[in-house]
Parts: structure tokens; sequence; C-alpha cells
């Protein structure tokens, strides 16, 4: 089978699984190889095929981060964000890690703001949901805004 060929269909597949993903950075990959395709069709040697496929790469996926980055802050608030949950307990109150309840379920936690001035919580206090990252959440004495 011919290299172009190959680059071909390695991009569309990296297009396609990025359809299920939705991250972009996929995409880039996907435009990286139709590049590389391009190369070996008008007769680069593989070698200049993985340079434009690197370079494509790079830049495709430095822009998209790039423009997350600064699209960041215009984007929806968390679902969770503001929700109460029950403090429980400290795991390790100098790493601000502690247990809570929340939707009737225990999670581990990161307590922010305690050094700040912000009241210590006690167990059976309300503290607030700021984020969600996986099975930890950001929480914090204040409501967020």
């Amino acid at each position: 089978m011919e290299e172009d060929f190959l680059w071909a269909i390695l991009g569309l597949a990296l297009v396609i699984v990025e359809l299920l993903s939705g991250t972009f950075y996929l995409l880039m990959l996907g435009i990286a190889a139709f590049g590389a395709a391009f190369a070996a069709w008008i007769g680069q040697p593989f070698g200049v095929q993985s340079v434009v496929a690197a370079v494509i790469a790079a830049a495709g996926c430095y822009g998209v981060h790039i423009y997350r980055a600064k699209n960041a802050k215009g984007q929806m608030m968390p679902l969770d964000a503001g929700q109460p949950a029950s403090f429980e307990a400290w795991l390790d109150q100098g790493a601000g890690r502690a247990r809570v309840r929340y939707r009737g379920a225990p999670w581990d936690a990161e307590v922010e703001g305690t050094d700040a001035g912000n009241p210590v919580p006690e167990p059976g206090a309300t503290v607030y949901v700021i984020a969600a990252h996986g099975n930890t959440l950001k929480v914090s004495t204040r409501r967020p805004a």
C-alpha cells in the first residue's frame, strides 16, 4: 500500500475518533496526518512526511491549547458550583484534604481558603462546591459568586 494512502487512512481514523471525544486535539492530529499524506502524494520521502506531520500537529495542538486558555473564563460554570455539601471530617488539615457528604454520598474534597482568614470548617458545617475534578470536590466555606 502506498504511503499517502496510509497517512490518509490514519487521518480519517483520527478525525472519526475526534468526533467521539470532542477535544479538538485529535482533529489537529488528523489534519497533520492529512498534511503528511499530501507530502507523500507529491513524492517526498518518509522523513519529510514525518516532519510535516509533527510540525502541523505541534502547531495545531498549541493553537487549541491557546484558544482554550483564552476562553476558559467565558465557559459555563460547573453545574455543581455553589451547591452545599456537609463537612464530615479532615483527612489532612495541613494539606486541606477533607471528607464531605454531597448528594447523599461521601466525597474526598480539597478545602480552599482556610488560610486566608476564612473560618475552618468543623464536622457538620456547610461548605460550598466550587468545582469537581474527577472524584474530588473543591469546596469553600464561602458560597461562590
